[in-house]
């Protein structure tokens, strides 16, 4: 107890007193003695000075808090001191050394969301080195989970940032690139069309600078080997002047296709295009914009949704305005030297081209084609008895000279 009370190291906690025989003494006086006067009560502390109390709310999502202990409030107003849950530290560790799991296949789903969340708080996703590794394992464990539809409305430079990662979604069912200026030859065009892929059932390209070049090497798999897009439903190519009437052929394989957009693009005979995209896809000619095409339905849904809004507000304080900047500009105002205005292209849209297909014919489209199929079949024997019949009167049908020679026997 000596040891304790006189330690040279050990912070002053104040007057000391010892009761002994019903008496209160204080021991820890200057001059070592004992002191039976009755002593003025001192307050003393709890806590040290420099220790602070934070109120927690929700346990689990801690926001990468190291400490192991929480203080609460009970309902009276008195502070609790409690350790945290133990799933709550587990979490936590195991978010912070995400990019040490092998992998989380056969992992229930409602602690992955719960870990998932907890490493987004973190922001592991959007480590460079670290980042595409963790959110692999849950792509390839989870998939549509981790990210069902993407919105990547005028995010160039998202793109580019972060290409490799947008690569690793699979399982999409609606992809808005619109306003990215991607052209014929970008790597994402190519992974579009991928297998992981095929689940696409909208996909909008609204002025990406594409050319009848690029529908041919989009729609290539599913031409060739009938894969990949075979499940769009919604295309929007609006925007694109280098479409042409060439291009259009390009479009045949998509035969799940419900609604199409070619505004604004290179086609100039629109009654030919008309009549040959109803002959020819079955699409009928749209009098009013559809709201397929208003861009309102594609949005950000799935786990990773708020790991994408990080990048995009990454990207935005990246191309901040710098300070030095104004100087530049005033300096080039007191020169009288004005910056040079550069007027935004304006494409020149044509008429609406949307495109629908009817909803009877949409729900008949079986039937239909089971009918045609029949009536094939029917016309194919019909004509097959015919040759038949036709073969055995050539066969039975005898001249003259063959009658008196089957006679002469």
């Amino acid at each position: 107890m000596s040891c304790y009370l006189y330690a040279e190291n050990f912070p002053d906690r104040g007057s000391v007193y010892v009761r002994e025989n019903g008496q209160l003494y204080k021991a820890n006086q200057a001059s070592g003695g004992v002191n039976n006067s009755d002593p003025k009560p001192r307050p003393s502390r709890l806590f040290s000075k420099g220790f602070s109390v934070e109120l927690c709310v929700n346990r689990e999502n801690d926001n990468g808090r190291t400490d192991h202990f929480i203080f609460t409030y009970t309902k009276k107003g008195s502070l609790r001191y409690s350790a945290k849950s133990l799933f709550s530290l587990v979490l936590s560790y195991i978010a912070d050394n995400i990019h040490h799991v092998d992998s989380l296949v056969d992992f229930p789903e409602q602690i992955a969301e719960k870990l998932f969340y907890a490493a987004d708080a973190r922001q592991k996703f959007t480590e460079p080195r670290t980042g595409l590794c963790a959110l692999q394992k849950f792509i390839d464990a989870y998939g549509s989970l981790v990210l069902q539809t993407l919105c990547l409305k005028n995010g160039y430079l998202v793109i580019s940032e972060k290409l490799e990662e947008i690569k690793s979604f699979r399982d999409l069912t609606c992809l808005d690139l619109s306003f990215c200026k991607l052209g014929d030859e970008h790597e994402l065009l190519d992974h579009i069309t991928n297998r992981t892929l095929s689940s696409l059932t909208r996909l909008f390209l609204k002025d990406n600078c594409l050319s009848d070049a690029g529908l041919r090497r989009m729609t290539a798999p599913v031409r060739v080997m009938k894969r990949g897009l075979e499940n769009l439903s919604v295309l929007d190519l609006s925007c694109n002047p280098g479409i042409t009437h060439l291009g259009l052929r390009y479009l045949l394989p998509f035969k799940k296709l419900n609604c199409l957009d070619l505004s604004g693009t290179c086609l100039k005979d629109t009654n030919a295009v008309v009549c040959w995209i109803q002959t020819q896809i079955g699409l009928v000619h749209s009098e009013v914009p559809l709201k397929e095409f208003d861009h309102n339905s594609c949005k950000t849904e799935g786990w990773a949704e708020q790991t994408i809004l990080q990048w995009e507000h990454a990207v935005q304080e990246a191309i901040k305005p710098q300070e030095s900047l104004k100087s530049r500009t005033a300096a080039q105002l007191f020169y009288g030297k004005r910056a040079r205005t550069e007027e935004p292209l304006e494409i020149e849209t044509s008429e609406n081209l949307q495109f629908y297909r009817p909803r009877a014919e949409m729900l008949n489209l079986p039937v239909l084609i089971g009918k045609s199929e029949e009536l094939q079949k029917k016309k194919k024997r019909a004509s097959a008895e015919h040759k038949e019949q036709h073969f055995k009167s050539k066969q039975l049908s005898f001249s003259v000279a063959d009658w008196d020679l089957l006679n002469s026997y």
